[in-house]
């Protein structure tokens, strides 16, 4: 849940509305004022311990054939530790990446096939990246569930994407 007037992220876990008020299993919760991040160790509703919200792909975003100006995160199957600005291990998967780890599509990477509403998306990974945010299906993009999406040409672009077309654009990183 967001507020919008004092900008605070709620990300709820197991969460149920019991008609006065929202119950919830885990939560974490974040000031979207600030680039603070969770403390070392703490995981959030994800397992490297950031804010899911700022990472997903959202069909505003990407409807509007402007730029995209964010980092889009992503899970793998096995993870292994974590690295900044991850602040959560989520397993020790030998040979795995860490939560955290950074990629990017390569810069040579010719886009013009993708459908013109989605080259703004995988452009902006040419920039932004993707960030390891969580164990689940491999190499799996996030977004925010909407109509708008159209499954029948996303998938497809999507899986035409090969991890040889990324590179990693530092195993963690502190400003």
């Amino acid at each position: 849940m967001l507020d919008r007037d004092n900008w605070v992220l709620y990300e709820l876990s197991y969460a149920s509305w019991s008609g006065t008020k929202w119950n919830a299993g885990a939560g974490a919760i974040f000031d979207l004022k600030t680039n603070n991040r969770r403390p070392e160790g703490w995981t959030s509703t994800d397992a490297a311990g950031l804010a899911v919200l700022p990472g997903l792909v959202r069909p505003d975003e990407v409807l509007r054939r402007q730029p995209i100006t964010h980092a889009t995160r992503f899970s793998v199957k096995r993870t292994n530790g974590y690295v900044w600005p991850a602040s959560h291990r989520g397993a020790s998967d030998a040979g795995a990446p860490p939560l955290g780890l950074r990629v990017r599509l390569k810069a040579s990477y010719d886009t013009s096939w993708a459908p013109a509403y989605l080259r703004p998306l995988f452009e902006s990974w040419k920039t932004y990246g993707l960030i390891v945010a969580d164990r689940g299906g491999n190499c799996y993009v996030q977004g925010v569930m909407d109509a708008r999406w159209d499954n029948a040409t996303l998938n497809p672009s999507f899986h035409r994407l090969k991890i040889t077309d990324f590179e990693v654009v530092k195993l963690g990183w502190r400003p």
